[in-house]
């Protein structure tokens, strides 16, 4: 099914003047046969057959994969804002916008085309990353490609986890965190990864997953995704991120948390995380003219000090107990159970602390890989 693999929707792969003779740009055309390809000049991106204007523009794109080289820096911090808590990620940027459909999806509103983009330069990726580990021999790096795109979501075509899986293997201060709505697995079961990769999955309430996230996997293929991760060795992570309000919320959350927990051990997740929904400003225009069935986008936000909007404080206060509250009661006293950008208030109310007390959110987390990933510097 077209699920297990959102690579299957390209229909049409441009390549950068200049890439065409590189490995792994022959592999991955290769891997997606029957495609038309096309030579487009370097840094001009490639026109849609049929010209549209964003935000429909997305819904044809999406057919479309661009083969390029990134002319920038490949890692960086995770964008944040000092108002809330960052939990100090590093964003390994592998390439642009995503094969799935989420209707939330804030990439909808931060991208200014619509194609698909992969980075093709990894020799490039593999000297930055390089650097950076020995540069900093006593930072402890949680590094995850899962910002910009899916982590796993044309990983059958581009191989490249495997590739940043045995890279990873023997670099004792950091850890590699890859993030999916998909399962494409089957490369990965034979990689060397010595306890060094988190594999993990955005998880929500059934009802969204069924209306809101579009050509991803279903809960039942990500739980059994991690449980095979599991059983090959892999640390996991688990991310309700965005928690929506939605009828039945409470139940369906309960239901998805329920089977995670019978799903996979506890023991083997490092952490999770909670963050209720929150967009810019200009989303809510774009997803509603995309995806006019869709309801969450109708109730009440009021405006954050990160200028995006968020539900009020009130209901986010009572949808994150609800969450916490029932995975507290099952999960590993070593995991890490956290907020993905929210205040010390926030903190407080929910758990009776703020991460300042405990040296901030980076150490907790930097403690949570620590006791699960094995001996660290």
């Amino acid at each position: 099914m077209l699920h297990h693999d959102p690579a299957a929707i390209i229909q049409h792969i441009s390549i950068e003047e200049g890439c065409q003779e590189l490995p792994l740009v022959r592999s991955i055309v290769a891997r997606l046969p029957g495609r038309t390809v096309r030579i487009v000049p370097e840094r001009k991106a490639p026109a849609l057959a049929s010209p549209q204007s964003l935000p429909l523009g997305f819904n044809a794109g999406k057919k479309h994969l661009l083969l390029c080289r990134n002319r920038g820096r490949f890692l960086k911090p995770c964008p944040a804002t000092r108002e809330y808590h960052c939990c100090g990620y590093q964003v390994l940027n592998v390439g642009m916008n995503c094969p799935m459909d989420c209707v939330y999806c804030i990439l909808q509103a931060y991208l200014n085309n619509p194609w698909l983009s992969f980075f093709v330069n990894t020799e490039d990726l593999f000297a930055e990353l390089s650097a950076a580990l020995a540069e900093n021999p006593t930072t402890f790096w949680r590094i995850g490609t899962g910002e910009f795109t899916d982590s796993m979501a044309l990983d059958r075509a581009t191989g490249l986890s495997r590739m940043l899986i045995e890279f990873f293997r023997d670099k004792q201060n950091a850890v590699l965190e890859l993030k999916s709505k998909a399962v494409v697995l089957d490369h990965l079961q034979e990689c060397d990864h010595q306890g060094r990769t988190i594999m993990a999955w955005s998880l929500n309430s059934p009802p969204i997953m069924a209306r809101e996230e579009l050509r991803t996997a279903p809960l039942s293929a990500r739980l059994e995704a991690a449980a095979r991760c599991a059983a090959l060795g892999y640390r996991l992570a688990f991310h309700f991120d965005p928690i929506i309000y939605h009828p039945g919320w409470e139940e369906g959350y309960r239901e998805t948390i329920d089977r995670l927990f019978k799903a996979v051990p506890a023991e083997r997740i490092v952490w999770i995380s909670l963050g209720a929904l929150r967009f810019l400003p200009p989303l809510k225009a774009i997803a509603t003219a995309r995806f006019p069935s869709s309801r969450f986008f109708h109730e009440e936000f009021v405006l954050g000090l990160d200028n995006k909007f968020r539900y009020f404080r009130s209901l986010r206060t009572e949808m994150y107990r609800h969450l916490a509250g029932l995975i507290m009661e099952r999960m590993d006293p070593a995991t890490c159970l956290y907020f993905c950008m929210e205040s010390s208030e926030i903190w407080q109310e929910v758990f009776g602390f703020a991460p300042e007390e405990r040296g901030g959110l980076a150490r907790m987390l930097e403690k949570a890989a620590r006791a699960k990933c094995g001996p660290l510097p």
